[in-house]
């Protein structure tokens, strides 16, 4: 099964218990282009039906000017937990927001120039 992000293709690479890992085009040895989803079903108890959480991360060599070593790995990871009993439009919400967030100005200085007072 393949994962497209932007016009990128991730191919399935490696599976376990509720992960899956997918490769990208650059993948070689030693250059990561890698994608991880997983996933952990609620747990409920007596007085709560629990939470579903879901990951997303993505791993990239980059390479670096003016640094120590010629390449460095960047890590993006987005966990998300929801409540189960949640209605759909309210997820759906939650991630268009939290997308356009991640594409917004203000996100790219918080991760470029560690700024986190606007």
């Amino acid at each position: 099964m393949a994962l497209t992000i932007n016009a990128k293709t991730y191919n399935a690479d490696s599976y376990a218990t509720n992960t899956v890992g997918y490769i990208g085009s650059a993948k070689t040895v030693s250059v990561k282009d890698d994608v991880r989803l997983a996933r952990t079903a609620p747990k409920a108890t007596a007085t709560f039906s629990g939470v579903g959480r879901t990951q997303a991360k993505m791993t990239r060599t980059l390479t670096l000017t003016g640094a120590l070593t010629p390449t460095g790995d960047a890590i993006c990871s987005i966990d998300i937990s929801v409540p189960v009993g949640y209605a759909s439009a309210d997820v759906d919400t939650l991630l268009n927001d939290m997308g356009a967030f991640l594409a917004s100005a203000s996100f790219k200085t918080h991760v470029k120039a560690q700024q986190i007072s606007y």
